[in-house]
């Protein structure tokens, strides 16, 4: 989730995953779905939720805008005008209460299925603030706790800020005299079928609502946050992809993986793109391109007869959803004379629930020393348990946790 505005061991037990339906033209593998197992999720004692946060209120949005670009020394004046989208939805961004709900879905999964996890929220730019809750981790006791944060691929913003924000949260706690609790972070989830599979059947029911006129030669708009192309480009381990990076290569995977499962339910192959929304920043770095409304226009000229927008970038409607597509997006297509539709992020789908339980499986018996089974498909194969160095970087070379090079070791 992001809401930014626009400026094993051989003798081990494999971790099971859940039954997966995703096409085999897509490369899904299948396993069944059971319990944690006696050792659950030792040595954990804790999951941790880390968003991006959002204003809940009017007067929320400036102070909100002032923690996103803190240090930028953008005037009020000009956040208030940045932030003018988020009063057309009474100052609310939807991200807090589609965490709370991913929250509560996951401890209601993880009670059904036996797995004893307390799981706590924090968020990096509004309450509940991170150091806050690791805070209130320390003072429960919690020593070793899994983060998962909602973001599913590689990238600066998406990964390695985040280990910033975990290092910073932290040092304050541990200055103020208490034990902060060792954290991990669990892998990118962009190619678990748990995370594809509701995508493709978002998609499918996006195609039934167009006109059936338009519905089989509709084009797919695979969308997700532009980020600027330096940034893309050394995204992911040193060397790992070519150009654009880790984040570019794992999002065309996932488009190709929603695509063809798509083609083979519905017997119709839809011509694809991956395009980008949401960019901010000054107009002479190059972000990466093409901006939806952009594509939407060229598809409109090109000729096609209707498109499905994929956000396959995000994990729930939030603003960037809400706003950048249903709202911007949706009335360039109405000015074309477009047919659009739009297809569901994964939010709290149970396939996705269910997916974050196995990956926190999956990484206790990797710190048990098992050799668990890796829920993936596609192409690229499961990500790294542990960033390596150098691995998604900033411009200014901060502190990290939960990766090789993080001084909480």
């Amino acid at each position: 989730m992001s809401d930014a505005p626009h400026a094993g061991d051989p003798a081990g037990r494999p971790v099971p995953h859940a039954s997966a339906s995703v096409s085999a033209a897509a490369g899904t593998v299948t396993g069944p779905d059971s319990g944690p197992g006696p050792d659950g999720a030792h040595p954990y004692d804790a999951l941790l939720l880390l968003s991006f946060g959002g204003p809940e209120g009017p007067d929320d949005v400036v102070p909100f805008l002032e923690n996103v670009t803190r240090g930028r020394g953008i005037p009020r004046e000009r956040l208030a005008e940045v932030g003018s989208h988020y009063f057309l939805f009474d100052g609310v961004s939807p991200i807090n209460a589609q965490c709370r709900a991913l929250r509560d879905a996951l401890r209601k999964d993880f009670a059904e299925h036996g797995l004893e996890l307390p799981v706590y929220w924090g968020n990096r730019n509004w309450a509940p603030y991170l150091t806050d809750t690791v805070r209130e981790m320390a003072r429960d006791g919690r020593r070793r706790v899994l983060t998962f944060a909602t973001s599913a691929y590689a990238s600066y913003s998406g990964c390695r800020q985040y280990r910033e924000n975990l290092a910073e949260s932290l040092a304050a706690v541990e200055a103020e005299g208490l034990t902060p609790p060792h954290l991990d972070k669990l892998r990118h989830f962009f190619n678990h079928p748990g995370f594809v599979e509701p995508m493709a059947d978002g998609v499918l029911a996006a195609l039934d609502s167009l006109p059936a006129g338009v519905r089989d030669a509709a084009s797919l708009a695979f969308t997700t946050h532009s980020i600027p192309t330096a940034a893309a480009d050394t995204s992911g381990p040193p060397g790992d992809h070519g150009g654009g990076g880790a984040y570019v290569a794992q999002h065309l995977d996932v488009a190709r993986l929603v695509a063809e499962a798509v083609a083979e339910r519905t017997g119709t192959e839809h011509p694809w793109e991956l395009v980008y929304q949401s960019r901010s920043g000054p107009p002479e770095v190059p972000w990466l391109e093409p901006d939806i409304c952009d594509h939407l226009e060229a598809l409109h000229a090109g000729g096609a007869p209707a498109a499905v927008m994929v956000p396959i970038g995000f994990v729930s409607d939030h603003m960037e959803v809400r706003y950048d597509l249903d709202t911007e997006a949706d009335a360039k297509a109405r000015e074309l004379g477009l047919p659009v539709a739009r297809s569901a992020t994964v939010g709290t789908d149970p396939r996705f629930v269910a997916a974050v339980r196995e990956l926190v499986l999956e990484r206790a018996a990797v710190e048990r020393g098992a050799r668990p089974e890796r829920c993936a498909v596609g192409a690229l194969g499961p990500s790294h348990d542990v960033c390596p160095v150098a691995c998604c970087p900033g411009r200014t070379g901060k502190p990290a946790a939960a990766g090789a090079d993080s001084p909480y070791a």
